[in-house]
Parts: structure tokens; sequence; C-alpha cells
């Protein structure tokens, strides 16, 4: 399981989805992708996206091979800014769920740079939070509790949420 950043200052969360969109687009145009590199993604306020499948590896710009890594982004630049407590928590939730769904050890959690890869991602900050176990014991105490079960939803219902989220109501 691999955390990443955006490496690019959210600013108002309400940006989120159209921030998720110039990914998406720049993934799929510059680099030829078959859709956006991550499997999900956390906003500031700790809201998740699906973004590729997860039966499909990730991609990335850097010298490791994503094959077999399940790929969380956490949005903003974690060099430059702090994490939220909420995407802290919602980065959480949805490792806790990842080894559930696929049996993965919670204690293969790490950050981008631990790929190896040359990079500094997921940020200073984030990174503080993988480093010193502290994600990954959010993650184990998801799981003690039962573990997580994250409801997908699309058509009118998804629009109503990316709608709520771009109004500053989520």
């Amino acid at each position: 399981m691999t955390i990443h950043h955006t490496a690019v200052t959210l600013g108002d969360n309400r940006s989120a989805p159209a921030r998720l969109r110039q990914h998406q687009a720049y993934h799929q145009n510059s680099h030829g992708w078959i859709d956006i590199a991550y499997h999900v993604s956390v906003d500031r306020n700790g809201n998740i996206y699906q973004l590729r499948s997860y039966d499909i590896a990730g991609d990335t710009a850097t010298n490791y091979d994503p094959s077999g890594h399940f790929l969380v982004l956490c949005e903003g630049n974690f060099d430059e800014e702090v994490i939220t407590r909420a995407q802290l928590q919602g980065a959480a939730k949805v490792f806790a769920w990842a080894v559930g769904e696929f049996g993965i050890s919670p204690d293969t959690l790490g950050g981008h740079r631990d790929a190896p890869a040359d990079t500094s991602c997921p940020g200073g900050d984030l990174y503080g939070y993988v480093t010193s176990g502290q994600l990954t014991d959010m993650v184990k105490d998801l799981i003690a509790l039962g573990g997580v079960d994250l409801q997908t939803v699309g058509g009118a219902e998804a629009l109503d949420k990316i709608a709520a989220i771009e109004a500053g109501r989520q």
C-alpha cells in the first residue's frame, strides 16, 4: 500500500473535484495512461474518491514499478502544508478497507519515496505519519473495530455529493 501527494497546494477544498479532473486529463493526455495514476484520492475534508479501477495497476512518472501496489493519493503539497486530521483519517479508512478487501498487511504501508523513487512524495508532513507508524496504527485501530466497508455511489447520488463538495458543504 503506497501513499502519495499531488505536490500542488490544494487551496480551497471546493476545488478538489476539478483538480482530480485536471489530474486525469494530464495523466491521459500527457502520459498516455488509461486513467489517473492512482486507485483512490482523499481530499482535505476526508472525502474519498475512487479513481482508477482496483484491478488495474497504477502508473508512475518515477522509477518504480507500481504493479501490486494499492495507490492512495492525498490532494495537497505536504512539503509546504500540513495534512488535515480529516484527510489523514480518510486515508486510514481507505487503507483499512484495502487490508480487508485484498488481504494486504497493514505493515506494508509506505510512502512513494519508499518504493524506491527519486521523489519527496508524499511530502514531509504526511511522510512523518508513515515513518512514525501513526498512519499504520490508525489503520490497525480501524481493523480492530471491525474493519471498514466503503460504499460506492454513482449516478445522480455521486453528482449530488460532488456538487456539495464544490459548494463547500462537504
